[in-house]
């Protein structure tokens, strides 16, 4: 029987009981091959329920440094007899099935493609160990020690990774390394170590960290300038405000009276909690939200207003599987459309799409620069794959000279000086951007109050249309203006000029990108670009202009991105292609690769002759 060799490149997927600890041990397991210095990408497919139910934990081997999901699964990890069918169906022919080998296999199961590898749990735990709840954690452990062996990983990575997790306390790093080595000599004494997949200490990671996306955009407030959060929980963003309230703990306390300089307030709801941030940004501090797709759309009156009366608002918005409640421990890239036009009226808001954790840190940070620069609200659409899994990342790194971006803020000075009448919505430069001044900066001169309602350029109230509509066409052209404020698009090409684009963004970016070398690798050229921010620049434009075939990655069920594509860059729907995903979770290279090479192949194959480069473009804009 064939089996699947591989040195430093393949899929692991454990299969476990929400509620039993495995999460720790997989964890575990991940963080052992990155010490190795390896690659890794973790995904944690868990369920919304306490304990019980199935989850999953996939982890991407890649020396050469791919990041998202390949597709498919080399070695399988299963205690879950609830999945084992699916479990067993999932693995690729020539794989390795790791089970609880306690209890006879189910003969009807068995695949005569596949490798199994028996490892009595159950029965090694309940050997050693008396404590009931030890018999159940620890069979996690176990299975970890006989990987160990299989797939040839230095054991003292193990051990040194139980002790710094146990802070070197013996009472819970002895029964724990116990484990290891339990699974460690069983695997040695019944199976041929390693297989045919196997892990090398290289050093392709340098200086990279593991971390999630979440953790990064909490540190990217913090620096950023961020002193009050207001917030309602959900799932997956509530560990954004978590993190910002540990790191605020030691980085806002005052060092001479050990005043806390931060404000973290917990909400009744999302509309309380986006209206105590629109509230401590118009008074003049750095204040911020984070929610997900059900909160968007409580927030989205507010998110008007904000917008209306232009008033700086940072929100950060970790995407789930919608609509509704949906599916809230899975990813989506689902909330894009409700997000650019958040409200009610003529609305458009400034986006930001982060692709690492590092950029949920610089864009994290950024986004109250956005914010106060262009009087708007600024929303950073991060979702749960990159916000809560462990992900591969540069270091975090700010730089102490630099100095935060408040915009166009009149001083008491400024009004003292002034001649002329103070307007809040005066466009006195043209880019479409007023002057505001913080609340109480002067005695008489200034702006104190904001309102939602028709204003003309002084703030004053007035339901004429001249000045409504001269007053939407001034928020038309900061929005113009912003295109030069927001992060520039991220362009790939091929040396030799390509017909076929690709576009994407987020969390599609690895898997993209991996997809391309793997179709140039077959011969198929390949350009890419990634969207990072709303407003769209004109590379965009050029780029879906010098292309014959252009496809839009996305991982939802609307092609949301594409429609905003076309809404805002005027191009004809059918010069874009979609490449969907929305099961919840992350989008493979595989996918990516197939339904590109099959498009093109149907296009080879058929009679119809190619348009020139940048003919469809033309046509499609007259």
């Amino acid at each position: 029987m064939k089996r699947i060799e591989a040195v430093n490149d393949f899929v692991i997927k454990f299969a476990n009981v929400n509620g039993t600890g495995s999460a720790s041990a997989n964890n575990m397991f991940a963080k052992a091959l990155f010490r190795m210095g390896l690659p890794v990408s973790p995904k944690n497919i868990f369920p919304s329920n306490i304990q019980g139910l199935p989850t999953w934990y996939e982890v991407r081997v890649s020396e050469k440094g791919y990041l998202g999901r390949r597709g498919g699964v080399d070695m399988m990890v299963c205690v879950n007899p609830q999945s084992m069918a699916r479990d067993i169906k999932e693995l690729e022919s020539g794989g390795y099935f790791l089970y609880d080998s306690s209890k006879p296999l189910d003969l009807r199961m068995v695949r005569s493609d596949i490798h199994f590898i028996g490892v009595p749990l159950k029965d090694l735990c309940q050997r050693e160990f008396s404590d009931a709840r030890q018999q159940q954690l620890f069979r996690n452990v176990i299975y970890v020690g006989a990987l160990a062996a299989l797939l040839d990983i230095e054991f003292d990575v193990l051990t040194k990774l139980v002790s710094d997790q146990f802070g070197g306390k013996e009472k819970l790093v002895t029964p724990n390394v116990r484990a290891l080595e339990l699974g460690y000599h069983y695997a040695i004494e019944n199976f041929q170590c390693p297989l045919g997949i196997r892990v090398e200490r290289r050093d392709a990671v340098g200086e990279q960290v593991l971390i999630d996306g979440n953790t990064a955009a909490s540190l990217g407030a913090i620096y950023g300038g961020a002193t009050v959060a207001a917030w309602y929980p959900i799932t997956p963003s509530t560990s954004v405000v978590d993190g910002f309230e540990k790191y605020c703990k030691r980085l806002r306390i005052d060092p001479g009276s050990g005043d806390k300089n931060y404000a973290i307030v917990q909400a009744e709801d999302e509309l309380a909690a986006i209206g105590m941030v629109i509230g401590a940004s118009w008074n003049g501090a750095r204040a911020f939200t984070a929610t997900s797709g059900p909160g968007i759309s409580l927030m989205s009156e507010f998110l008007g207003l904000a917008y209306f009366a232009e008033i700086p608002t940072v929100l950060i918005n970790i995407q789930r599987a919608g609509p509704s409640t949906g599916m809230p421990t899975r990813t989506q890239q689902s909330d894009i459309l409700a997000c650019a036009y958040a409200s009610h009226g003529d609305t458009k808001q400034v986006l930001l799409f982060p692709s690492t954790p590092k950029e949920c840190f610089d864009m994290g940070a950024q986004a109250f620069d956005l914010a106060e620069s262009l009087q708007t609200p600024v929303i950073m659409l991060s979702d749960l794959d990159l916000g809560m899994n462990d992900t591969m990342s540069p270091p975090l790194e700010w730089d102490d000279s630099r100095e935060y971006q408040r915009g166009k803020v009149f001083s008491e000075r400024d009004l003292e000086e002034m001649s002329e009448r103070f307007g809040r919505y005066l466009d006195i430069d043209g880019d479409g951007i007023p002057y505001r001044t913080y609340p109480g900066t002067h005695p008489t001169k200034g702006a104190f109050f904001t309102r939602g309602t028709s204003r003309d350029e002084y703030a004053v109230y007035t339901e004429d249309g001249d000045a409504y509509q001269q007053n939407m066409e001034r928020l038309l052209k900061k929005w113009e203006t912003a295109k030069s404020y927001v992060p520039a698009p991220e362009l790939i090409s091929c040396s030799g000029g390509s017909t076929v684009g690709v576009i994407h963004f987020g969390t599609s970016r690895d898997a993209t990108l991996e997809a391309v070398d793997a179709l140039a690798a077959q011969g198929v050229a390949v350009d890419t670009l990634r969207i990072r921010a709303l407003p769209f620049s004109s590379v965009i434009d050029d780029f879906i202009d010098s292309h014959d075939t252009v496809f839009v990655v996305e991982q939802n069920r609307d092609a949301q991105m594409r429609s905003l594509l076309v809404n805002e860059c005027e191009v004809s729907p059918r010069r874009l292609l979609s490449i969907l995903n929305f099961n919840g979770t992350p989008i493979t290279a595989r996918q990516i690769r197939d339904e590109i090479a099959q498009h093109l192949q149907r296009d080879k194959g058929s009679n119809v002759r190619p348009l020139r480069k940048g003919a469809s473009a033309k046509e499609s804009r007259r």
